[in-house]
């Protein structure tokens, strides 16, 4: 899309740091040159306000990428596009039947409503829940990754869904302010919401993220 746009040397395409390596390959692919900007903590996806610090004259394009199920602010994106005259792409996650969609809602509401000593995500903006990220708070990683081991150790299913941010890989590291991108890197944690599990399931994930509480500094 971007090739076919006219985008390419000597252009600039804002992209997320936070999230996979392959929307900056495909921007150093078309032979422009990835920049990044930072996320909004609740969504996860570019700050309509951080892309517009990082626009110069020789951006062209943006790449939205939408987070976990939870859309970013388009609104305000397209018209920060339209101010500029540049090109918004967006890319999408694959898209789960309605079925599963609801019991994803429906096993994410009842984490909502049982989980102590993790911040849950903000269910807003018609979340899909591909992923039920919260936050563990404490003093960075070795707290979030200490909590996802003892998770593990008790059965669940857990994973760290941004290991490391894009700015920080060797073929893309750049000197660039992006607290809230590494913030959510130090923090996040991704919970089964799948489908397939059952309310005792659920269960037994509430009481192992609640019975580790100890294992972290109170944040808010």
């Amino acid at each position: 899309m971007l090739r076919a746009a006219g985008v390419g040397v000597g252009d600039e395409v804002v992209v997320p740091a936070f999230g996979n390596v392959e929307v900056a390959e495909a921007v150093t692919l078309a032979g422009a040159l990835p920049v990044f900007a930072d996320i909004h903590p609740v969504s996860y996806c570019l700050d309509a306000s951080a892309v517009e610090a990082a626009v110069t004259p020789r951006t062209a394009a943006v790449v939205v990428v939408h987070r976990f199920g939870r859309p970013a602010d388009m609104a305000r994106l397209l018209a920060l596009g339209q101010r500029h005259g540049l090109l918004v792409l967006q890319e999408g996650e694959s898209e789960a039947p309605y079925d599963e969609m609801a019991q994803r809602r429906e096993r994410a509401c009842y984490l909502d409503g049982k989980l102590r000593g993790v911040r849950t995500p903000d269910g807003g903006d018609g979340h899909t829940y591909q992923q039920y990220v919260v936050r563990v708070p404490g003093n960075g990683r070795p707290d979030r990754d200490a909590f996802a081991r003892a998770l593990r150790g008790k059965g669940v299913d857990c994973r760290v869904p941004v290991k490391t941010p894009v700015h920080r890989l060797p073929e893309f590291r750049r000197c660039v302010s992006l607290p809230e991108t590494e913030r959510a890197a130090d923090e996040t944690l991704a919970l089964p919401v799948d489908a397939s599990l059952t309310k005792r399931d659920m269960q037994r994930i509430v009481a192992a993220c609640n019975a580790l509480g100890g294992l972290l500094q109170p944040a808010f």
